[in-house]
């Protein structure tokens, strides 16, 4: 594809895969700086999902998009960029949390901290309620196993993608994340049968009262 097949435009009116397409042969920054518009606070808040920590996640996205502008010479056109950067974004967070973790097996005062994701409802387009018992629920699986979750149903990433992220095989990865859906579904349905038994319970309650 040649850059002159593209008609003069503002920048905002190109696809995410044409303005990489653009930078690339161009280099001009203008191309960069509308891609970094369209995605810098989507990555910031995956990063903060992982960090809890506004500061660390901004150093987070920092780094990520000056991988980004890096690896932008490997990105196959046959993916969605947001998918591909978001695969980006996983990995390199999930690093940073196997550093973290290795810190703090060297030292036992320093605390792994679990991404705890502000955007489920969105996701999983769910009511409050029924949103509110689904983040309780992925908020008792292993960091691991949220974020697979995430990266296949939130994000779209493919198997292969999400196989690169965990350094893994496909079929370690479809293993992992039948496992972790299968632990979601368990603790998402033992959480409506605990609110079932203590509404029942108040009901009861309730009728001694009058």
């Amino acid at each position: 594809m040649s850059v002159l097949t593209f008609q003069e435009k503002a920048t905002d009116l190109y696809t995410d895969e044409e303005l990489v397409h653009l930078f690339i042969h161009t280099q001009h920054n203008t191309y960069f700086e509308e891609i970094y518009q369209r995605y810098a606070d989507k990555v910031y808040r995956k990063c903060l999902s992982f960090t809890k920590d506004p500061a660390r996640a901004e150093d987070f996205t920092h780094d990520i998009f000056l991988k980004l502008i890096l690896k932008l010479g490997t990105f196959k056109e046959s993916a969605r960029f947001s998918t591909w950067l978001y695969s980006i974004t996983y990995n390199y967070c999930m690093d940073q949390l196997r550093i973290y973790k290795k810190r703090s097996e060297v030292y036992a005062d320093e605390e792994l901290e679990i991404p705890d994701d502000t955007n489920l409802d969105v996701a999983f387009e769910e009511q409050d309620v029924e949103a509110k018992r689904l983040t309780n629920a992925l908020d008792h699986l292993q960091t691991e196993e949220k974020s697979i979750l995430l990266m296949k149903y939130q994000d779209g990433l493919s198997i292969r993608e999400i196989a690169g992220v965990f350094r893994i095989t496909e079929s370690a990865a479809k293993m992992r994340l039948l496992r972790s859906r299968e632990k979601l579904r368990t603790r998402y349905l033992e959480t409506i049968v605990f609110w079932g038994l203590l509404f029942a319970k108040l009901l009861e309650l309730l009728k001694y009262t009058k």
